[in-house]
């Protein structure tokens, strides 16, 4: 009995010492990260130097974004360029691409390598080698229990080869979405020195992302349940980790959609979207420490839809003065049509502060847009900050178009330097058609001097252009024979030469060989 008390009594002593340790290890670990934090929160915050630009919050993340999800239009912007690892806020980019290139009702088979490659303390569904699943499940799986051996599948899937492979396709669509600091090597963000991102790139891929319903939906979910199969048994899994979503300790009731991500290099990462009154946003924090993630999210909607609102450009839009540009506008009717040939899109609009007026933001304009319906493209600025554009669209395009109304002459008044053009649609048609008329009238005249018969009253003219005509061509001709003869003379004097040369050698050649004969 003493054996075992002094026994007990040693264990409880090696935990207690153990427990010590592991505090001061914590202690330790703290001490820097508290550093680190504190570094992150003091740095700049770009969108605060925009002059009367509303002061955003101060965040513990070392990177972070909030845009308006339409538009593009950045409202916060910290270190927003820098490539740091994004962890699995990969996966939005991997399931954006599997459902534009699969169908929700395709299976999905897990391979070896699927399966064997993913690490056992990683994100996972337990799932065995030849498992299937619908790729609804698989973004499901992606999505809610961020499933890295289901990323890997996915992109087996896709490629018909290997995981690796995918890489390509993701750099292709990152590319094609905007993005400018990122470089993809794997389909579910598990640690790589090549594989980074930025809290700019993110939102482009949010941006995307986050306007598929489908999309949201699966992202907003907090619980995963696949049926049971011949293969593997029935699965329920819920999404502990992302605490923003409904019913959670951070829960924001305006959420759309969300991604989280954690590796120990990338710290903690959040990509979400939410929507209030018509405004769509996207926060995007990287490199933060939890639970700040959400306290900082959190932090940027309120302040995006707190300090911005959205101003309809075709519903405010008075002014035709559009700096160091031109403008188009119809006063007349075209064969009895009432459309104007031009037309503010009704569906475009820009983002302004609060305590800003339409009129605050310059305009320019910028043509050939590329667009098939588009005929300009007018982009706003505040303070030349990016606020948004507009698309000046041919009139068939929309049902109710914006109408251009004439500029009244006191708005011109004043104003220095104008580069306004006004294009009168009926005097326009008249001018093509009358130099139309006067191309062909030439093409006629031309036509008939050439096939003009001169009358018999004027022999001794035509005679005199024809013998000016022939000695014109006589001089021609001996030009060309003199040039001819120069021609042959030339090689006739070379032919001499060659002559003479021929000679010289074979003189020579005979003295050789009388010499020879007589060398004793």
């Amino acid at each position: 009995m003493y054996g075992f008390h002094h026994k007990t009594a040693a264990l409880l002593s090696a935990l207690a010492v153990l427990f010590l340790w592991l505090c001061d290890c914590r202690s330790a670990y703290a001490l820097p990260v508290l550093e680190e934090v504190e570094a992150r929160t003091a740095l700049p915050i770009e969108t605060n130097a925009i002059k009367d630009w509303p002061e955003g919050p101060v965040i513990s993340a070392q990177a972070a974004i909030l845009i308006d999800a339409e538009s593009g239009v950045i409202l916060y912007a910290k270190n927003i360029h820098e490539q740091l690892y994004p962890a699995s806020t990969t996966k939005l980019l991997t399931c954006l691409i599997a459902l534009e290139r699969c169908s929700l009702d395709e299976i999905v088979t897990f391979s070896h390598n699927a399966v064997f490659d993913t690490p056992r303390d990683s994100s996972n569904i337990a799932l065995d080698e030849g498992n299937e699943l619908t790729m609804e499940q698989c973004l499901n799986a992606i999505l809610i229990a961020s499933a890295n051996e289901v990323a890997y599948g996915v992109a087996e899937h896709i490629t018909g080869t290997t995981w690796q492979d995918f890489a390509g396709i993701m750099n292709e669509k990152a590319a094609e979405l905007g993005c400018v600091d990122s470089n993809f090597v794997n389909p579910n963000g598990l640690p790589d020195d090549n594989h980074y991102t930025s809290a700019y790139d993110l939102a482009m891929i949010g941006r995307a992302f986050f306007a598929n319903e489908l999309l949201c939906k699966i992202s907003s979910a907090t619980r995963l349940e696949l049926p049971p199969t011949d293969k593997q048994p029935k699965h329920i899994i819920e999404n502990a980790r992302n605490q923003i979503l409904a019913g959670r300790t951070y829960a924001y009731e305006y959420l759309v959609g969300s991604k989280t991500g954690y590796t120990l290099a990338a710290r903690s990462s959040l990509v979400s979207c939410a929507e209030r009154d018509g405004m769509r946003l996207i926060a995007v924090v990287l490199a933060d420490e939890s639970p700040n993630q959400y306290t900082d999210t959190i932090a940027l909607f309120n302040y995006g839809f707190g300090n911005f609102e959205r101003i309809n450009v075709s519903q405010t839009e008075t002014r035709f003065q559009i700096d160091n540009a031109g403008f188009f506008y119809s006063s007349h009717d075209i064969f009895g049509s009432s459309k104007p040939i031009l037309s503010l899109n009704t569906q475009d609009y820009i983002i302004l502060p609060k305590s800003a007026a339409f009129t605050d933001a310059i305009s320019s304009i910028s043509y050939g847009t590329g667009e098939e319906h588009s005929a300009a493209l007018i982009s706003y600025t505040y303070h030349d900050w990016f606020v948004g554009s507009v698309s000046v669209d041919f009139a068939d395009r929309q049902q109710n178009p914006y109408h251009f109304e004439s500029v009244p002459s006191d708005a011109l008044k004043g104003s220095g330097e104008q580069k306004i053009i006004f294009v009168n649609i009926f005097k326009v048609l008249l001018g093509i058609i009358g130099i139309a008329g006067a191309v062909i009238l030439i093409i006629l005249i031309r036509a008939f001097l050439k096939s003009y018969q001169f009358s018999a009253r004027d022999h001794s003219g035509r005679r005199r252009w024809l013998r000016a005509r022939r000695k014109k061509k006589r001089n021609r001709y001996q030009k060309l024979h003199a040039r001819r003869l120069e021609d042959l003379e030339e090689e006739r004097e070379l032919e001499e030469m060659r002559r003479k040369r021929r000679e010289r050698k074979a003189k020579r050649a005979k003295r050789s060989r009388r010499f020879w004969y007589y060398d004793y």
